[in-house]
């Protein structure tokens, strides 16, 4: 390798590390909902998260095609597909869960239910509630309060994918079951990054609400 070939080479590598810190900036100074840690241990936790206020949508198919389709009916409302033609502050994680379905501690793992439906959700930025919120343009999105609720959470990088996401769910009902815990509804998936995001950097992360 030459001294030209060389100094190329590091110019990219600068530029990809460059790029890749703006990416993560970005990332952080998106808002999360609050939560206090109960329990750490790994790649699991257990959180008890506050009082929120959600816009979420119900879409079928399979789970990316779901989460396709559910992030462009709420990113429609928050950039101003709402009687207020207001903006709103997108906010991390972008959640989705089958609809309608509980998981017992012996049921199998499975990532798509008979009927395709799922839950997209984003969370609203704190401060922000039914009375102060604009009403959607699009009926299919609703508005809805999310009392306090405990998870137990496991987190992972990667491509949430089927597999993966299933792999992990399963990971963390054999937690939930190890500390006789128990389940009050289904696992929801939570991705926190932008679909630009490379695979190695990527926060996921599966939760289950359980019972106090």
């Amino acid at each position: 390798m030459n001294l030209l070939t060389r100094k190329w080479t590091w110019l990219v590598l600068l530029v990809l590390l460059v790029g890749l810190a703006m990416v993560e900036s970005v990332g952080r100074s998106i808002e999360e909902p609050k939560f206090t840690v109960v329990l750490h241990q790994g790649a699991f936790e257990i959180r008890d998260y506050q009082a929120v206020v959600a816009a979420e949508v119900t879409v079928t198919g399979d789970q990316k095609t779901a989460a396709s389709k559910g992030f462009r009916l709420l990113a429609g409302y928050i950039f101003g597909g709402n009687t207020r033609h207001q903006t709103i502050a997108m906010t991390a994680p972008v959640a989705q869960q089958r609809s309608g379905e509980n998981i017992p501690m012996t049921a199998p793992v499975t990532q798509t239910p008979s009927n395709g439906a799922w839950i997209v959700r984003f969370t609203m930025p704190a401060g922000m509630s039914l009375a102060t919120l604009p009403t959607p343009d699009d009926p299919r999105v609703t508005l809805r309060q999310i009392a306090p609720t405990r998870f137990a959470v496991i987190r992972f990088s990667g491509i949430a994918g089927p597999s993966n996401v299933a792999a992990n769910t399963a990971k963390l009902i054999d937690f939930v079951a190890a500390h006789h815990l128990r389940t009050i509804g289904p696992a929801a998936i939570a991705q926190y990054n932008p679909p630009w995001t490379l695979w190695f950097l990527r926060r996921n992360e599966v939760m289950i609400p359980l019972a106090r």
